[in-house]
C-alpha cells in the first residue's frame, strides 16, 4: 500500500518506517496499535485523494493531530492508514476587523493564542495541554479547559469548517461571520465527532477582544468539602469568574513531591479563581472576592494581579497531570461532568470510592462548570490483570453514580476507546440509532476511525 500511496500523493508524505509506525500507534492513553502506513498530509487536496483511495479500497483511516488525547481516540485500532495532519500547521489569516482566525488543523493551540494576543484579540479555549495539542484535535473532541465557565468550549468559537468526507468530497460549511442560521448546524455535527464523520482541513474561529486585565485568587482549605462549598458561595454572591479550579489532597501531595513544597500551598484542597476584564473593575471585584473567600475557613489565601504572578499560580494547575504521572502509578483520567449542585456530593463520593476500591483517587478540574477530572491511580495496572479488573469495577461505580447525579461520562476528552464500554449506559437506544444513522450517511463503508464507540 505504501507504494500506491506514494505514487498517488508523493513519496515525501508516506512512510512505513518502524519508528514512524510506532510513534503513530497511540496517544496519551495506554492503548496502542500500529498502522500499516502513515501519511503526512500537507494539503486538503492530498487528504481528498487519500480518502477517495481509502473509500475505493475499503482501507481504514485514522486522522490525528498532535496525539495528546486521553482516551485512545486516534489509536488506529484497525490498522490501515494513520493520517497525520501535523504538517498542515499554517495560520492562514488573523483579521482584527472581522475578529476571526483561519487556521489549518495542525496549528498548536497556544501558538494561535499568542499570535492573536499580539493583535489584542483573544481565543479563550485553553486545554491544559495547550502548548502541545493541535486545534484539529480540539475540534475533534470539542476541547475545553478552565475558561469554559465564562467563555464556553471549542464549539462556541468554530464559525466555519472545511471537511473532507469519507468519499473524498470537500464540504465547506459556515464562514467568517459570527452568526449564521443557514440550514442545519453542520459545524456542530463535526465538532466533537472524534474523526468519525470527516477530516477537518481548515477551521475558521471566532475571536474576542482581549481582556486588558486579570487577577487570580489562590486559596487552600483543610478539606475538599470546604473548598467545594466555597465554589457555591462564590456563585451565590453573583460572581462570574473566567475560571474556577479545584484540586484535592492527593493531587497536591503529588505536586509537592514532583516540584517541591515551596510551589504548593499548605492544606488538603486548593481553589484557583480567576477574574478578567477592565483593570479597575477586576481589582474591585477581586477585593470583594478575597473578602468572601477569607470567611470560608481558608488555610492560605493569596491574590495575584500581574500577568507574571497569575501565571505562577497557573503553572501549578497545569502541572497536575504530569505530577500525578510522576508518582509511577497509572493515571486513569475520567473527565466526568456533574450538575454544579452535585459538586460536594461528587467529592464525597470519590473519597468513599477510594476507600472501597483501595485505589488512591486524585480529583481536580473545572469546578465552575462541574467538569472534574476523577483519576483512579492504579499500581501495576499494565502488569496485573486483577488490578485492571478492580479498576474497571471502580470505574463502573463511578460512571453509574455520575449518571445518577444527572451528569455525563465525558466533558472534553471524548469517548474514544477508553470509554467505549460505558457508551451504551450513558446514552439511550434512540440516541445511538441516530448516531449510527449519521455515521452511515457520511461514512457508509465505516473507514473513518473505526473501532471506536460507534
Amino acid at each position: 500500500m505504501k507504494q500506491k500511496l506514494a505514487e498517488l500523493l508523493g513519496p515525501d508524505v508516506v512512510s512505513d518506517a518502524p519508528e514512524i509506525l510506532e510513534a503513530h500507534a497511540t496517544d496519551k492513553w495506554f492503548a496502542s496499535n500500529p498502522p500499516e502506513v502513515v501519511v503526512f498530509a500537507e494539503s486538503t487536496e492530498q487528504v481528498s485523494k487519500l480518502l477517495k483511495f481509502a473509500s475505493a479500497n475499503n482501507v481504514p483511516v485514522t486522522a490525528r493531530g498532535s496525539g495528546f488525547g486521553y482516551v485512545g481516540g486516534c489509536v488506529p485500532s484497525r490498522g490501515g492508514i494513520a493520517l497525520s495532519l501535523a504538517r498542515m500547521n499554517r495560520i492562514k489569516e488573523i483579521n482584527f476587523a472581522d475578529a476571526i482566525a483561519i487556521v489549518e488543523p495542525g496549528v498548536i493551540t497556544a501558538e494561535l493564542q499568542a499570535r492573536v494576543r499580539e493583535q489584542k484579540l483573544f481565543y479563550p479555549p485553553d486545554p491544559a495541554s495547550k502548548k502541545d495539542c493541535s486545534l484539529g484535535g480540539n475540534v475533534a473532541t470539542n476541547a475545553g479547559g478552565p475558561r469554559c465557565l465564562k467563555y464556553g468550549v471549542t464549539r462556541n468559537y468554530v464559525v466555519g469548517l472545511e471537511v473532507v468526507l469519507a468519499s473524498g468530497e470537500i464540504l465547506r460549511t459556515g464562514g467568517r461571520v459570527h452568526k449564521n442560521k443557514t440550514g442545519f448546524n453542520l459545524i456542530g455535527l463535526f465538532v466533537g465527532s472524534e474523526g468519525m464523520l470527516g477530516v477537518v482541513t481548515e477551521i475558521t474561529l471566532k475571536l474576542l477582544p482581549l481582556p486588558p486585565a486579570r487577577a487570580t485568587l489562590s486559596a487552600s482549605f483543610a478539606s475538599m468539602r470546604e473548598a467545594a462549598a466555597t465554589v457555591q458561595k462564590i456563585f451565590a454572591a453573583g460572581f462570574l469568574p473566567s475560571s474556577v479550579e479545584l484540586a484535592d489532597a492527593f493531587t497536591l501531595e503529588a505536586a509537592r513531591r514532583d516540584s517541591g513544597a515551596a510551589d504548593v500551598p499548605n492544606g488538603n484542597a486548593h481553589l484557583l479563581v480567576e477574574l478578567d476584564g477592565q483593570a479597575e473593575t477586576v481589582l474591585v471585584e477581586m477585593e470583594k472576592l478575597r473578602a468572601l473567600v477569607s470567611d470560608c475557613h481558608t488555610v492560605s489565601l493569596h491574590v495575584a494581579t500581574t500577568e507574571e504572578d497569575c501565571e505562577r499560580f497557573w503553572a501549578l494547575r497545569r502541572a497536575f497531570s504530569n505530577s500525578l504521572r510522576a508518582t509511577g502509578l497509572t493515571k486513569l483520567n475520567q473527565d466526568i461532568v456533574v450538575p454544579r449542585s452535585k459538586l460536594v456530593e461528587l467529592v464525597e463520593f470519590a473519597e468513599g470510592l477510594s476507600q472501597r476500591s483501595g485505589f488512591p483517587i486524585a480529583c481536580f478540574g473545572h469546578a465552575g462548570d462541574g467538569n472534574m477530572h476523577v483519576n483512579i491511580m492504579a499500581d501495576r495496572y499494565n502488569r496485573d490483570a486483577d488490578v485492571r479488573e478492580r479498576a474497571e469495577r471502580a470505574l463502573d461505580e463511578l460512571f453509574a453514580q455520575v449518571l445518577a447525579f444527572g451528569g455525563v461520562i465525558t466533558g472534553e476528552h471524548g469517548i474514544g476507546l477508553a470509554k467505549k464500554r460505558w457508551w451504551p449506559q450513558a446514552t439511550s437506544d434512540v440516541s445511538r440509532e441516530i448516531h449510527l444513522a449519521i455515521k452511515d450517511a457520511l461514512d457508509p463503508a465505516g473507514i473513518l476511525n473505526p473501532g471506536k464507540f460507534l
